[in-house]
């Protein structure tokens, strides 16, 4: 016999009890409606006013009072009353888009902001924290939230070091103990989700190089700095010099995304600008690494006699998964869908500002199916035409709801 995905299993204790069975139709069909209109309407980071203004209307209307951030977009709303003996869950939802045009065709909800989509699953991640929201704040009218749980709407999260820093500043975290959250995954089905403990992304910095040499005529390169020369080395040895430098296991890479010099083909350039990422698997490594990359480009600028300027700008550490908040996350989620719908996940040299909250307090992130099941299809997040299966919206809710459930309970 087949297993109905929306039954419930049985769990021991009250907060079995508790799990609500199957989203009403009108839930699930209002919530895709919500997704599809921010998917509509894609808003930059710290620039979502429409996208906050939408949300605080919803959770007024369930009877709740959501704050807006002190950052003016983004928002934290509580439900349930909390007790100071116990801190409460967190769950975390990032709420801005991507500067890419949408390119995806025969859909009603295509963005309607030029050079603006959600093609990273915001707004999928926005609309699951809120219908467990809804879920979560009816249990409470009924008496059957033992507890309080607040959800984070935060801005900002595609600009780095991202916003999750000033949301911790307004307070977001004052009375929580654990924080949770999800990030879409093109690579899995929806209904599914993907596990890790520990580092799940990688820390992500942006590094700009400029270099500067008196220029002059490509026929007497030894009598000045040949600049384009001096960049590419820097682009092709600086790598080479860190993977020397560093554990191998660190994961420690700078990858250049822009290049640019000169005017004339003979002209040697008195400028030169450069500028790409570095990504890092390792805690410990990502904390060395501004460091270790400023020596390398300094070493092989000098070594070439260009004057070199940088600006590293740190970005996010990598998220590392709490043990026992990944072990809240599988119970929910086999709770739900059962335990064959948890796989294991790999790290991935992504970054995700989600890995500040985990600075602060201990938290778990699962990566969210997306896939439509059995398609095989192998769509990327920051792609224009990225979307998802819409089924994901109800599987995120049933694993926020379920993870404050046996969270208030086993507290």
């Amino acid at each position: 016999m087949s297993r109905d995905p929306d039954a419930v299993p049985d769990l021991a204790g009250d907060a079995g009890a508790l799990l609500p069975g199957t989203l009403p139709d009108a839930l699930r069909a209002e919530l895709i409606a919500f997704r599809r209109d921010l998917h509509m309407h894609p808003e930059l980071g710290n620039q979502e006013f429409r996208t906050t203004a939408a949300l605080m209307t919803r959770l007024e209307a369930a009877g709740l009072r959501p704050q807006v951030l002190a950052t003016g977009t983004g928002l934290m709303c509580d439900i349930g009353t909390p007790d100071p003996a116990r801190p409460m869950l967190a769950i975390r939802a990032d709420i801005d888009a991507l500067p890419i045009p949408d390119t995806k065709t025969g859909v009603p909800y295509r963005s309607t902001v030029p050079d603006r989509a959600h093609a990273c699953g915001h707004d999928v991640h926005t609309t699951t924290v809120l219908g467990a929201g809804l879920v979560l704040a009816e249990l409470d009218r009924q008496g059957l939230l033992p507890g309080a749980v607040r959800l984070i709407f935060q801005p900002a999260e595609e600009v780095l070091p991202g916003g999750a820093a000033e949301a911790i500043e307004s307070g977001v975290l004052d009375g929580v103990g654990r924080i949770i959250a999800v990030h879409c995954d093109p690579r899995v089905d929806a209904g599914r989700i993907g596990l890790r403990v520990g580092a799940i992304t990688s820390a992500c910095d942006r590094l700009e190089v400029t270099l500067d040499g008196p220029g002059g005529h490509t026929a007497r390169p030894h009598l000045t700095t040949d600049l384009v020369t001096a960049a590419a080395k820097i682009v092709t040895e600086v790598p080479a010099v860190l993977s020397r430098r560093v554990d191998a296991r660190a994961g420690l890479a700078v990858t250049w995304g822009r290049i640019e010099s000169g005017h004339a083909c003979n002209v040697i350039p008195q400028h030169a600008e450069l500028s790409g990422t570095v990504r890092c698997l390792d805690l410990h490594a990502w904390r060395e690494a501004p460091d270790l990359v400023h020596a390398a480009i300094d070493e092989v600028a000098t070594l070439h006699r260009a004057k070199s300027q940088i600006n590293y700008v740190r970005g996010v550490p990598p998220v590392v998964n709490d043990p026992a908040v990944t072990e809240l996350l599988r119970d929910a989620h086999a709770a739900r869908r059962g335990p064959d719908a948890i796989e294991d996940t790999e790290q991935s040299l992504g970054g995700e500002d989600f890995s500040w909250y985990l600075e602060h307090v201990p938290g778990a992130m699962a990566r969210l199916g997306v896939r439509p099941p059995g398609s095989g299809a192998r769509l990327d997040l920051h792609r224009g035409d990225f979307d998802v299966d819409e089924q994901a919206i109800a599987v995120g809710v049933e694993l926020f709801t379920a993870a404050a459930l046996l969270d208030v309970h086993r507290s």
